[in-house]
């Protein structure tokens, strides 16, 4: 794979140019001539949003200087499908993210799909999709960039990482899904093959601790999903689990040398939804593996997550939440004692414990208000990019944030 480090401008300029003609390329072969006014088809249709963020922390940073209150939040997306005929369907979607030193706003691909469905009846459905696919990962993976589909501004920490989101967001390869309904509820899957996406920075200090020389390679890894769905959605119950390979290739002179990193998360999710109030729940355990890096020591280690969440519809139009968090990267050292021991840094860097209130406004169908607070205990999920000196970092921290968004 070529070096993203060594022509950083001509690369930055294909990938912008490829990611632009890949959409381009959806939105051509599915609208028609316009000459003589001939309308769009039925099948094709174009969405958009945009979210503008503030974030204020009491310590620490999180997307930009938050503690002295920051606009770097914004998420804009622009998205077409469309369907030339039945069981074929093409979808894209284009995001730019600015969120603190992790995400500068850059375009970026973040789906592009051919989606065939080769079979179907009244009782099931299978396909096969191809392309650059969101990882069906947990309830929230598949839409997470869009506000108006996650419970809160920032999702469950503890399971979603913005820290390091490349790799959860989407991977490029090929996915069979299928769903079955049985008179006691429906069933659904996917799996898939596929190399994630892991070539920046901010995924390479979660994994590497540092910007190394080299970069990261993703390797063929894979993944899946499997939902079952009771009373149209009334009760939810998933797993998710994933095998994700990565290489790392030296630089020049590089002392980290060309070694392997395993990671195997797995996620149990359940969801009971009512008229007017939900439970969600989910539990993570994660396996990472690191050999043969050189100046970077073997390691293998299990994190543990887990959060518990309600809402209730006030009204149709305001909506409350409250959610507990909890975090730790190494299940065998919980509060970071040997973790602090060996390399001196504060053991709160491996755990975080959240409590999160928040309030959800949708002024109209298009127009959506939130606010939200967190109480934080531990910095495991603090963006290292915005944190550059971790032994700086304080443990106990609040955050507070409004998201006004708009879709269309």
């Amino acid at each position: 794979m070529t070096n993203l480090k060594c022509c950083p401008f001509n690369k930055s300029f294909e990938i912008k140019k490829n990611l632009l003609v890949a959409f381009v390329l959806v939105l051509g072969i599915s609208s028609p001539a316009r000459a003589g006014g001939i309308s769009l088809p039925d099948t094709l249709q174009i969405h958009g949003f945009a979210s503008q963020g503030y974030i204020h922390t009491s310590d620490n940073n999180f997307y930009g200087s938050s503690q002295n209150g920051s606009f770097d939040f914004t998420e804009l997306g622009l998205n077409a499908s469309f369907r030339p005929f039945s069981g074929l369907q093409l979808s894209a979607q284009i995001l730019s993210r600015r969120a603190g030193k992790g995400d500068e706003g850059d375009i970026r691909l973040d789906y592009g799909l051919v989606d065939y469905r080769f079979y179907s009846n009244e009782a099931m459905r299978a396909g096969i999709r191809i392309g650059r696919i969101k990882n069906p990962f947990g309830l929230y993976n598949d839409t997470r960039d869009v506000a108006f589909t996650r419970p809160s501004i920032l999702l469950p920490q503890s399971i979603y990482f913005d820290r390091a989101r490349n790799p959860a967001l989407s991977s490029e390869g090929v996915h069979l899904y299928g769903d079955r309904q049985f008179a006691f509820g429906d069933l659904y899957l996917q799996i898939g093959a596929a190399y994630p996406m892991v070539e920046d920075i901010e995924t390479e200090r979660a994994f590497l601790i540092n910007d190394q020389a080299g970069r990261l390679d993703g390797k063929l890894s894979y993944i899946g999903r499997i939902v079952f769905e009771q009373d149209g959605g009334r009760i939810r119950l998933g797993l998710s689990g994933a095998w994700v390979k990565m290489d790392y290739a030296p630089g020049t002179a590089d002392p980290v040398g060309a070694g392997t990193i395993r990671f195997s998360p797995l996620i149990f999710s359940a969801q009971y939804n009512a008229e007017s109030w939900s439970l969600t729940s989910e539990y993570a355990l994660r396996r990472i593996e690191i050999k043969n890096l050189g100046a970077i020591p073997d390691r293998e280690q299990t994190g543990e997550s887990v959060y518990f969440q309600g809402t209730y519809r006030i009204t149709p139009i305001l909506e409350a939440l409250v959610r507990y968090d909890i975090l730790y990267q190494d299940r065998g050292d919980r509060n970071g004692d040997n973790f602090s021991l060996q390399s001196g840094l504060p053991g709160h860097l491996l755990y975080s414990k959240d409590w999160t209130v928040g309030l959800r406004w949708d002024i109209m169908e298009a127009l959506m208000f939130r606010i939200e607070y967190h109480s934080v205990d531990g910095t495991a999920w603090l963006p290292l990019l915005d944190n550059p000196d971790l032994s700086s970092t304080e443990r106990y921290w609040d955050l507070f944030s409004i998201l006004l968004s708009y879709r269309f």
